[in-house]
């Protein structure tokens, strides 16, 4: 059996991670490591990963880029799997990357991210999401669409062998936003990337925020600023933190 590390960043996560540590208890197969990486909380994240009795790490810098990729150093598992912590996950997630990873001509996979919140499902935000993973590349890259690109962001929980996040330089720790859809253009030099027939559950406390309307322009603007070249740390202005 393949072993598989869970890195999860984490930044004020308190209202979320208790739910998903507790969620992933319940995976089978179980995944060899939990890693929470921590870029400085201020509420009670750390004591409830620490009462979990996971594994907590201090990043030295705030930003996902940055604390998955200590969290990729920190590992030991020869897959890797980024998840956010406010998302759901399958009880055979494991099982599922290890079956995706186990064809060589894949590099990379992700899943079918579906946005949740307390009193709706955010289907047409959700459908736009899973088409992006699509349209995206196939735009703005088509010569590498056809040899395999697919755009995946960190909601779609991302999952890699080791050995090629680091092949590839793992996320750029110099970029905001979008390091997802970058370390894919990266990795599918050496193997496709695939979108998995499964689900996961995501907040939707972004788009509960902003409204539908305005996260989908939002996402379409940042989505085709960044396809024509625009750089993430100029993007990311437009892109609130919200908890």
């Amino acid at each position: 059996m393949t072993r598989v590390s869970i890195i999860i960043p984490t930044l004020n996560e308190a209202g979320s991670l208790g739910r998903t540590l507790r969620q992933l208890s319940f995976l089978d197969p179980a995944p060899w490591e939990v890693l929470v990486v921590d870029g400085g909380s201020e509420d009670e994240t750390v004591a409830i990963a620490q009462n979990a009795q996971m594994r907590v790490i201090t990043s030295p810098g705030r930003g996902r880029s940055v604390q998955m990729n200590q969290g990729a150093v920190a590992a030991t598992g020869e897959i890797l799997c980024f998840l956010h912590a406010d998302t759901s996950v399958p009880d055979d997630m494991v099982g599922v990357i290890e079956q995706t990873l186990a064809d060589q001509t894949i590099a990379c996979g992700g899943f079918i991210s579906l946005m949740v919140g307390a009193v709706t499902t955010r289907w047409g935000v959700s459908l736009h999401n899973y088409l992006k993973t699509y349209y995206a590349p196939l735009l703005f890259r088509p010569h590498l669409f056809f040899k395999g690109l697919r755009l995946l962001f960190g909601d779609q929980v991302m999952f890699c062998r080791r050995r090629d996040f680091w092949a590839v330089g793992g996320f750029d720790n110099a970029i905001a936003i979008l390091e997802e859809a970058d370390l894919c253009l990266k990795l599918v030099k050496l193997g496709r990337i695939c979108q998995v027939n499964r689900i996961v559950q995501s907040s939707d406390r972004r788009v509960a925020h902003w409204g539908s309307l305005k996260a989908t322009a939002i996402y379409l603007s940042i989505g085709f600023l960044w396809g024509l070249g625009v750089p993430p740390t100029y993007l990311k202005q437009f892109y609130e933190d919200i908890r």
